[in-house]
Order: C-alpha cells, then sequence, then structure tokens
C-alpha cells in the first residue's frame, strides 16, 4: 500500500508540473504575439507622427489580434484556474463530462506535437461521480498519452464519456494495431495504483482501438 501511495504522490506532482508548464507554454506564446502586434501598432504610429500616411485598416488589423489573444488568454487561464481547484478537496462530487473535456483541452499541446486531433463527445447530460477530480484527470491523461503514443501522427483520437446502468465510462478510441505489438505494459504501476485509489477499471480492447475507463457513478 505504501508503494502504491508513493506511485499516486509522484504521479500526480508529474501531472501537475506537466500541466502547469504546457499552460505557461501556451501563455507565453499569447503574450509573444500580442507584443509582435503592439510594437507593429508602435511603428505605424511613429510613421504617422512623422506625417506619413497609415492605412487605419492595418491598425484595426493589429488590434484585432490583440483582443483575439486576450480572449485566448482569458480561456487558457480559466482552464488553468479550473485545473488548479481541481486539488483543493479530496472527494467531491463531479460531472464526468466537464473532467474529460478538461484533460482534453489541456492535452491539446501535447496532442498537436505529435500530429494527432483530439475529437470530443460531449455526452448530452451530465454524469455525477463522487470522486478525487485531481486523480481522476491524473489518470485519464495517462491513458490518453498512451493512446495517443498507440496511435500514431496523423490520426485522430475520439474522447468520449457516458453513463449506464450505474457506471460512467470514458472511451479513448485510436489505438493503432502498434498497440499490441509494442510489447509495452499498460496500465504501469502509476495507472494501477490510481485505478485503485479511485476504485475504477480499466479494459484495454485492441480489436475495437479503445481503452475503457469505469467509475461507479450517482443519481442512476
Amino acid at each position: 500500500m505504501t508503494y502504491r501511495l508513493e506511485s499516486v504522490g509522484e504521479a500526480g506532482l508529474q501531472f501537475f508540473g506537466k500541466m502547469s508548464a504546457s499552460i505557461s507554454h501556451e501563455i507565453k506564446n499569447v503574450m509573444a504575439i500580442i507584443n509582435e502586434s503592439a510594437g507593429l501598432m508602435e511603428d505605424l504610429t511613429v510613421l504617422a507622427e512623422k506625417g506619413m500616411p497609415v492605412d487605419p485598416q492595418r491598425l484595426k488589423t493589429h488590434a484585432g489580434k490583440i483582443m483575439s489573444q486576450i480572449r485566448r488568454a482569458d480561456e487558457i487561464i480559466k482552464n488553468m484556474n479550473r485545473f488548479a481547484h481541481s486539488v483543493d478537496q479530496g472527494v467531491k462530487s463531479i460531472d464526468l463530462g466537464e473532467s474529460v473535456a478538461l484533460v482534453a483541452t489541456l492535452s491539446e499541446r501535447f496532442a498537436a506535437m505529435r500530429g494527432i486531433t483530439l475529437n470530443l463527445n460531449t455526452p448530452s447530460k451530465g454524469i455525477t461521480l463522487r470522486t478525487n477530480p485531481f486523480l481522476l484527470m491524473n489518470l485519464m491523461y495517462l491513458c490518453l498519452e498512451f493512446v495517443m503514443d498507440m496511435a500514431g501522427a496523423g490520426k485522430t483520437v475520439g474522447l468520449t464519456s457516458e453513463q449506464e446502468k450505474g457506471v460512467g465510462r470514458v472511451r479513448l478510441r485510436g489505438l493503432g494495431e502498434q498497440a499490441e505489438a509494442s510489447g509495452r505494459s499498460f496500465p504501469g504501476e502509476r495507472e494501477k495504483a490510481l485505478l485503485s485509489t479511485l476504485k475504477g477499471e480499466l479494459a484495454l480492447n485492441t480489436g475495437a482501438g479503445e481503452l475503457v475507463l469505469t467509475f461507479s457513478a450517482e443519481g442512476e
């Protein structure tokens, strides 16, 4: 049990650090684009002060880019807030679909680096779980990372949450044929430790090309 707890703690720290670094990278990219557009607007202003004609449309274009990036930064920070607050309580009632959507959003940069497209299917109604939201997202990300690795570049990985007969499920579709032949042992110790802590189950169906996580659901 001690080893399991150490595995959960180590996985959690790495997950939090990886996501925090990715979020800060995204914010840095936004700031770089804003800085570039602001610099170009300043150049145009200097030209105008020297009496040279300036196309108002160019100013409008750069201002539009700045506003667009501010909206993007606002969305990134909202997601960062939601992610950070997932550690506020050990166990709480959460919406499974919303947690899957947040993991998908936080993972978009990692997917793009692999040349993979994420396809999120949102459930028509809420799926309530009483669980540890941070550990749940950690487990989902580790599973998504495995599926993306097995899918290969240029592929699409689907994420679906669903509820049936008192259980909530997360389906990750897109396992490539190499999943069975890769020789990679999955789930590993960290995934098993998280599954044990969350009282969840994991099933790999290489024939159907999917990984399925199952948890007890509320409100059925």
